[in-house]
């Protein structure tokens, strides 16, 4: 039975909703060392270690694909570095920062089928890229002149969700629906979902009512959380008393702990959990344990609710050093493909630039565009009164 925790908020000017530093790092040895339950198939040191459970969903990444995860994660944090520094020049209204979580999309997003389908929350860039949707793609959002310019149906990749945990209900009626039209089953055409969203979204009644719909008809759905440790300035402890991944055992699916920082483990667990949810098994829980390692937008001030210290206990696990260690010590990879790598996400954090600062101000009628899926003549009869309304002004 868990013991009763004082929930009193404290008083201003009180420190104590500050995480003390044994915590932080009792924090962190559980990430890789003091949780049986965790899975891990890349250590910080770049070790590659066994696992008898995945390491069958990893067999095929050999250094040729090894080098491909590095590459993803190398151009995913630069372009997101570059969106963060657009936003700071005033090119964006906001921006929402990836870094330290791109070994947890990188390693989902690659793990998925073409024919799978994948609901966001509006920080998955990463997961975006493994879909094909240029980084530019993106930019319409936070510029604030469209809602995402890519094709759901095409992409298999839905639009960014901003209202926190709506998604999963979104995820769980879609997956309901695959496994209505017979899409679930052992075929090479089988299809599973998989939804992404953080710890901060766990604790929102959309996201618990999604788990019982999709439990009550074992829809094959994949939720798949980023516990980045932080939902804005509220530590994981204050929303549950028990890890996130063991909430899934309420609901009657499977729930398990991955490494969020390592993309190898991050690639094999969800391999396993679509496969299963494709199989006719119903859902599963996934929690990545990860670190957000910037603000959780670029509103938001974390060193106002979290310590330097652990920011910088959470470096010595970055997901991009690992995998580099792991291919000069295990494989001989040499400094030329790195600076090739490094080279080619300079020239497309370079065009993400150059696009940005380049984007057209939409027409004013825009706003009545793509409303309805058909024509719609009272949307057409508000756009002309607009129109004419917006003429007036015209030289005044």
């Amino acid at each position: 039975m868990s013991v009763p925790q004082d929930w009193t908020p404290p008083t201003a000017g009180s420190q104590d909703s500050r995480p003390s530093r044994e915590h932080v790092v009792a924090g962190l040895k559980a990430t890789d060392e003091g949780d049986p339950e965790l899975v891990q198939l890349l250590t910080p040191e770049g070790e590659r270690v066994a696992d008898p459970r995945f390491d069958k969903y990893a067999t095929d990444v050999d250094v040729d694909a090894l080098r491909s995860l590095y590459r993803d994660l190398v151009l995913v944090r630069r372009f997101d570095r570059e969106g963060n520094a657009l936003q700071r020049q005033g090119q964006l209204g906001i921006w929402v920062p990836l870094l330290g979580q791109e070994a947890a999309q990188i390693g989902a997003g690659r793990a998925m089928a073409p024919q799978d389908m994948a609901f966001p929350s509006y920080r998955e860039h990463g997961v975006a890229w493994t879909r094909g949707i240029d980084p530019t793609d993106l930019l319409g959002i936070f510029r604030g002149t469209d809602h995402g310019s890519w094709d759901p149906k095409a992409t298999r990749f839905h639009l960014y969700t901003i209202v926190i945990g709506n998604q999963v209900l979104n995820a769980a009626g879609y997956a309901m629906g695959q496994k209505f039209e017979g899409k679930v089953g052992d075929g090479p055409d089988s299809e599973a979902t998989i939804c992404f969203f953080g710890d901060g979204a766990t604790s929102q009644g959309d996201v618990h009512e999604g788990f019982v719909w999709a439990a009550v008809y074992d829809a094959p759905v994949v939720f798949y959380c980023q516990n980045n440790q932080w939902a804005i300035s509220e530590p994981t402890e204050r929303q549950s008393r028990v890890p996130l991944y063991k909430r899934a055992t309420g609901y009657g699916f499977p729930g398990i702990r991955v490494d969020g920082n390592d993309v190898l483990a991050c690639l094999a667990v969800t391999r396993w959990a679509l496969e299963e949810c494709r199989s006719g098994n119903g859902p599963v829980l996934i929690e990545a344990f990860t670190y957000r390692m910037d603000a959780h937008t670029t509103s938001d001030d974390p060193s106002r609710y979290r310590l330097a210290d652990e920011l910088e206990l959470w470096k010595l696990k970055d997901p991009i050093e690992r995998v580099r260690v792991n291919l000069v010590r295990e494989h001989g990879v040499g400094q030329e493909f790195f600076d090739g790598v490094q080279a080619e996400s300079d020239e497309l954090a370079a065009r993400f630039r150059e696009f940005c600062v380049n984007m057209p101000q939409p027409a004013p009628d825009r706003m009545f565009s793509q409303v309805y899926a058909e024509p719609s003549p009272l949307i057409e009869a508000q756009r002309a009164e607009f129109l004419d309304y917006h003429a007036s002004f015209e030289g005044v």
